[in-house]
C-alpha cells in the first residue's frame, strides 16, 4: 500500500495535511526528522503511517498514560495492531505485552520513557526488528521547555543499547529555537528533515477577559453554563485552586471532577477516565492534566489563571476543538495571576541537581516569557496574531475570531500621558536610578513613599505630574508601552527604548484602543454554530455512538468524532464507499458500524417523507 492508502484505510482521509507528507517521506527514506506542529495538526500520523509502512515494531516514546491509551484505543478500533507499556499494567499484563511484542504481534508499541532502561524491556527491542523510534512532546528532553522530564534523558542511552540504530523521529507542538536546537543534539538526531509547519488553528475563538479575583468564580460558572453539556477542561495554577474551583462548580450543580498530582494514582486515572468516558463532562485540572490527551470532543478551555507562559497556554488551549470543531479558549486573568506565577518563578527548581548559574538563568528565561504572557492578556491587538507572532509567523492584525477583533474599540489619545510616563524613566535615568512599575507610577502620582523620600525623587520635574490618574490606569499604560516596544522590563526594571525616544522627539500622535462591547458568548456561540448540521440527526447519531462506545468500553470519540458525524448529518451517506467518504471514517470503521448508522438515516427519511 501507498502512503496515501494507508491514510484513507486506517485514518479515514484522503489528503495529507500541511507537513505530514514531508515528513512521513523523509521517515520512510531512512532519515531522522523533528516535526513542530500544533495541537490537532496531525503529528501522530507522521510516525503512525511510516510504522505501518516499514516492516518490524516502532518504539513510540510518550510521557503520559492518558496519551497512550488514548491512542491504543484509536489504533485498535481503526484496525491498527498496537500495546502499551506503562505503570498502568499489572505484572500479568506486563509480561503479556513483552511476549506478543517478542512475537511480532504488534506493529507499534508506545511505551513511557521511565521504562527504557528496564532489563527485561531492554531484552525485548534487542530481540526484535525495531525500524523506527518517535519520541512525542520531545520538548520535554529540553531543560529550556516549558515542560522538562529527566527521564527524556534516557532516550539516547536507550538507543545506543540496540543492536541496529532505528530512524529517530521527534515531534513537539511548540518548541522556541534553542529548544529545538535542544532537542536534536540531545536526541542525537542525525542530519534530521527540521519542518514546522504553521500554528494557527483557524477553528479556535481566543477570548482574555479581565476579571478581579473576587468574580472569577461567578465568571467561572456562567461561562461553564452558557456552554451546555459540552466537554470543558477548566485550567488553574495551583492544587489548592483546583480544589476550590471543582468543589464550587459541583455545588453549583456542575458534572465536574478534579485533577492535579497532589491527589492518588486512582483517584487521577478516575477522574480522567470519567472526563473521557462523557461520565463527568467538566474536568478541573493543572497543567498535570491533559498533555497529549486525545479527547477530540473538547468545545471549551478556560483558563482560570494565567498561565507562565504562551508555549503553556497554546498547548493547553490547543486541547480544544482537534476534530477541527469550532471551539473557545478563554482566560480569566488577574493582576494577582502575575504575583502568583512570580512566586512560583522565584521559588521553583530549588531541588533541581542544577548549578545556582543555570538556576538562575532558567528564572530569567522564565520571567521574560511571564511578562510575555502578560502582554497577550493585557493586549488590545488580535489575539491569533500576538500568539502566531510570538511563534515567529506572520498573520493579519485582524482574524475576527477573537475577543480582540470582535470588541467594539473606543481609541483613546495617549500621547501626553505616554511622553509624562517616559520622561519619568528619563529623569531617573538621568540620576542614575532604575525603577519597576510601582516606583514610577509612585512618582508620577506624587506619593510620599520610604524609597522616595530616602532617594530625593519629590525633586524631579515628573514628580506628580500624573496626581489625576490611579495606579490601575497607569499599569495599564506601563503594559501598554511594554507590549508596543516602547519600553523594556528586565528583572523588574523598566527602561526606555530607541522607539520611545523617536515617539519623544517626533512628537507623533499615539492612539489605544479600549475595548467598548464584546460580543456575548451568545453572538460567539451562533458563530461557532453555524457550521451547517442537521440538529435531529446529530442528537440520534449520539445515541448509538454511546450505546457502541459502552458496550465496546471505549470513549465515544474512539468511535466517530463529533466532525465526523457533523459531516455524516449533512451527506446523510448510506453505503459503505459513502462512509469512508466522510473525513475520518476509514474502512473498518465504515464496515464495522456503517449499516447502523445508515439505519438511523433511512429512518429519519422515512419520517420526512
Amino acid at each position: 500500500m501507498t502512503k496515501t492508502d494507508v491514510l484513507k484505510q486506517y485514518f479515514g482521509h484522503s489528503t495529507f495535511r500541511s507537513g505530514q507528507e514531508e515528513l512521513i517521506d523523509h521517515v520512510l527514506s531512512g532519515g531522522d526528522c523533528l516535526g513542530v506542529m500544533p495541537t490537532g495538526a496531525g503529528k501522530s500520523m507522521c510516525y503512525q503511517i511510516p510504522a505501518l509502512m516499514m516492516d518490524g515494531t516502532t518504539i513510540v516514546i510518550s510521557p503520559l498514560i492518558s496519551l497512550m491509551k488514548d491512542q491504543v484505543e484509536s489504533l485498535v478500533q481503526s484496525g491498527v495492531s498496537a500495546a502499551y507499556i506503562n505503570s498502568t499494567l499489572s505484572p500479568h499484563e506486563y509480561y503479556a505485552v513483552l511476549r506478543g511484542a517478542s512475537q511480532g504481534e504488534y506493529r507499534i508499541l508506545y511505551v513511557a520513557p521511565e521504562r527504557l532502561t528496564a532489563e527485561d524491556f531492554v531484552a525485548l527491542c534487542r530481540s526484535i526488528k525495531i525500524p523506527l523510534v518517535a519520541v512525542d512532546e520531545a520538548h520535554c528532553v529540553s531543560h529550556w521547555g516549558q515542560d522538562f522530564r529527566p527521564s527524556y534523558l534516557k532516550i539516547n542511552e536507550f538507543v545506543s543499547l540496540l543492536p541496529k540504530r532505528p530512524v529517530l523521529a521527534a515531534f513537539t507542538a511548540t518548541a522556541t529555537a534553542v529548544v529545538k536546537d535542544d532537542i536534536v543534539n540531545i536526541l542525537g538526531l542525525a542530519e534530521p528533515l527540521r519542518k514546522t509547519t504553521g500554528f494557527d488553528r483557524a477553528n479556535l475563538y481566543f477570548e482574555v477577559r479581565q476579571v478581579p479575583l473576587v468574580q472569577k468564580d461567578a465568571e467561572l460558572l456562567d461561562i461553564i453554563r452558557r456552554s451546555g453539556e459540552r466537554s470543558a477542561v477548566v485550567y488553574c495554577s495551583t492544587r489548592k485552586n483546583v480544589e476550590a474551583v471543582s468543589a464550587f462548580l459541583k455545588l453549583n450543580g456542575c458534572k465536574a471532577a478534579r485533577y492535579h498530582a497532589g491527589l492518588p494514582d486512582e483517584e487521577r486515572r478516575k477522574a480522567q477516565d470519567d472526563f473521557i468516558y462523557d461520565r463527568v463532562n467538566i474536568i478541573v485540572a493543572t497543567n498535570a492534566f491533559g498533555m497529549g490527551i486525545d479527547k477530540s470532543d473538547v468545545s471549551l478551555v478556560v483558563h482560570y489563571n494565567m498561565p507562565k507562559d504562551v508555549e503553556s497556554y497554546y498547548q493547553e488551549a490547543g486541547r480544544a476543538g482537534r476534530d477541527g470543531s469550532p471551539a473557545r479558549c478563554i482566560l480569566l486573568y488577574s493582576k494577582a495571576d502575575v504575583r502568583m506565577n512570580n512566586f512560583l518563578i522565584d521559588h521553583g527548581h530549588e531541588d533541581s541537581e542544577l548549578s545556582e548559574r543555570e538556576i538562575e538563568l532558567i528564572r530569567e528565561r522564565d520571567r521574560e516569557r511571564l511578562r510575555q504572557m502578560t502582554f497577550y492578556s493585557t493586549t488590545k491587538r488580535c489575539l491569533r496574531e500576538f500568539i502566531l507572532r510570538y511563534f515567529g509567523e506572520r498573520s493579519p492584525d485582524f482574524c475576527g475570531n477573537c475577543s480582540s477583533c470582535n470588541a467594539s474599540f473606543d481609541t483613546e489619545d495617549i500621547t501626553v500621558a505616554a511622553q509624562k510616563l517616559i520622561s519619568c524613566i528619563f529623569r531617573m535615568k538621568q540620576r542614575n536610578i532604575t525603577g519597576g512599575r510601582e516606583l514610577v507610577s509612585d512618582i508620577l502620582r506624587a506619593k510620599r513613599t520610604e524609597a522616595i523620600i530616602s532617594m530625593g525623587l519629590e525633586s524631579l520635574s515628573t514628580y506628580g505630574i500624573m496626581r489625576e490618574n490611579n495606579a490601575e490606569s497607569i499599569e495599564e499604560l506601563i503594559l501598554y508601552l511594554c507590549a508596543e516596544g516602547y519600553l523594556d522590563e528586565t528583572d523588574g526594571t523598566l527602561a526606555i527604548t530607541e522607539t520611545a525616544e523617536e515617539f519623544i522627539h517626533t512628537r507623533r500622535t499615539l492612539l489605544m484602543k479600549r475595548p467598548k462591547r464584546e460580543k456575548s458568548m451568545e453572538e460567539v456561540a451562533a458563530v461557532a454554530d453555524s457550521v451547517q448540521e442537521n440538529p435531529e440527526l446529530m442528537k440520534r447519531f449520539r445515541e448509538l455512538r454511546k450505546k457502541i462506545a459502552a458496550t465496546l468500553g471505549v470513549p465515544a470519540y474512539v468511535v466517530f468524532t463529533d466532525a465526523s458525524l457533523r459531516e455524516m448529518s449533512i451527506k446523510e451517506p448510506t453505503t459503505t464507499q459513502e462512509f469512508m467518504n466522510i473525513s475520518g471514517v476509514g474502512s473498518r470503521k465504515a464496515e464495522r458500524y456503517g449499516k447502523q448508522f445508515a439505519r438511523i438515516i433511512l429512518d429519519y427519511r422515512k419520517e420526512r417523507t
